[in-house]
């Protein structure tokens, strides 16, 4: 099934029909795909991995990584601490 985005605002109700039919729904902006939607009980083969994506542990080596705590405190910190 295809679907723009004022289908999944007017429509929602077919759109989770179709995947509950085990159809994927292919989602339409401006007549260009931007995304898929495939129901939660597909196979394995058909979902994507989250390891699979680009951005995926691109934060695996930083330094920040080390101790996130001290990092998030450190970004929390105001200006005028340092000072």
């Amino acid at each position: 099934m295809e679907a723009s985005i004022l289908d999944l605002r007017r429509r929602m109700a077919d759109v989770l029909r179709a995947l509950d039919r085990n159809e994927s729904v292919t989602i339409l902006y401006r007549g260009r795909k931007k995304a898929v939607l495939v129901p939660a009980g597909a196979p394995a083969g058909e979902r994507r991995s989250v390891t699979s994506l680009a951005g995926f542990g691109m934060w695996k080596d930083h330094e920040a990584s080390k101790d996130v705590a001290e990092y998030v405190r450190r970004l929390r910190r105001s200006r005028v601490d340092g000072l």
